[in-house]
């Protein structure tokens, strides 16, 4: 609960970016393969035909990504490490999606992240005023589905075969089978077999 505090003093740091660095070894590359990955993602990637996906899937395993058999990713994609990334088979990802892998990111096979989806798998440590990076593993497991325009925190879990719905935002882990919405994304009911689409 929200409390303010009065008398703040005038010459406090609660953030100083002067003094803010990643960790050593934090991008798990050299600057230099950082950097080529990005040019590779702009060009060679990123103006791919749509239908060029096993190319896509070439340039990814060629910077370290682990990728599956039948993999879709949509040329609009933005993967920011792809040697921290895990993505089995037959999964797609759509246009403008965001895969900001500055921490590991794991989608299981058959899931599905649709069009500008943010996956999010690293944040700031607020309370150190050097504001350090911090990693958070995210993992889409299996048969899994993150509709079009959901935000997905550090360090969560979406289950097996859940549901998240379009425009939610993920704080915390959704159990398997379960269908989640809203802010914070909360289940509000099971997947199953021959239900009616209800958003």
């Amino acid at each position: 609960m929200y409390t303010p505090v009065r008398d703040i003093p005038a010459n406090i740091v609660v953030q100083d970016l002067a003094r803010s660095h990643p960790p050593a070894g934090f991008r798990g590359r050299s600057a230099f393969t950082c950097q080529l990955w990005w040019i590779v993602q702009s060009t060679l990637f990123g103006c791919s035909p749509q239908i060029f996906y096993g190319w896509r899937n070439f340039l990814l395993r060629l910077f370290g990504a682990k990728v599956g058999t039948g993999v879709k990713i949509r040329p609009s994609v933005r993967i920011t490490y792809p040697w921290k990334v895990e993505i089995g088979d037959h999964v797609g990802i759509g246009d403008n999606a965001v895969v900001y892998s500055l921490g590991p990111i794991f989608i299981g096979a058959n899931a599905c992240v649709s069009q500008r989806t943010y996956l999010c798998a690293a944040t700031h440590d607020f309370r150190d005023a050097t504001f350090p990076l911090v990693e958070g593993a995210i993992h889409v497991e299996e048969q899994a589905w993150v509709a079009a325009d959901v935000f997905v925190a550090p360090g969560v879990t979406i289950g097996k075969g859940a549901v998240v719905g379009s425009r939610s935002t993920v704080l915390n882990d959704v159990p398997p089978f379960a269908i989640a919405v809203g802010y914070p994304a909360k289940p509000v009911k099971m997947r199953l077999p021959g239900m009616a689409p209800t958003f």
